[in-house]
């Protein structure tokens, strides 16, 4: 059963970004529009504001900032399958090498307050700094005591 979208000219930006499926609430999009974390052209606005097809959406989600292109403006949720139809991803692939850079760095730097590292952050943590990568061996005697 193939479900077709609604065109329209106009959409609630709140209504638009999650029925395009960025944000899992309406909720959580309104309050991200309140807290100036979306953009159109440029421009913090109010979730109540319509935009149009053509204009450039840009949302801040730490650390990066994804930009979209409403290609059709909708207010009910569709499919994933059908979000290619609604908005094309117009996102810099440096804010990519960004977003990986954290992942990375990720368990390096970790927050107080966030407990012990699970057991695959101590995996990630023992890879990273594996002797290996450093040209040692067990067998080095530089780190040896000398008995005197």
């Amino acid at each position: 059963m193939a479900t077709s979208l609604k065109y329209q000219e106009t959409a609630r930006l709140d209504k638009w970004l999650w029925a395009a499926r960025i944000f899992k609430t309406r909720t959580i999009a309104a309050d991200a529009c309140k807290n100036g974390r979306v953009t159109v052209d440029g421009q913090t606005l109010k979730p109540a504001r319509t935009v149009k097809v053509g204009e450039v959406v840009s949302v801040k989600k730490p650390p990066i900032t994804y930009s979209f292109k409403i290609l059709n403006a909708i207010e009910t949720r569709v499919g994933a399958k059908l979000i290619s139809e609604v908005y094309e991803n117009v996102t810099d692939p440096k804010q990519y090498e960004l977003l990986e850079m954290s992942r990375i760095s990720g368990f390096i730097d970790r927050a107080r307050g966030t407990g012990r590292p699970t057991k695959k952050d101590r995996r990630a943590l023992d890879a990273f700094v594996d002797p290996a990568m450093f040209g040692w061996d067990d067998d080095d005697e530089m780190f040896d005591e000398e008995d005197d």
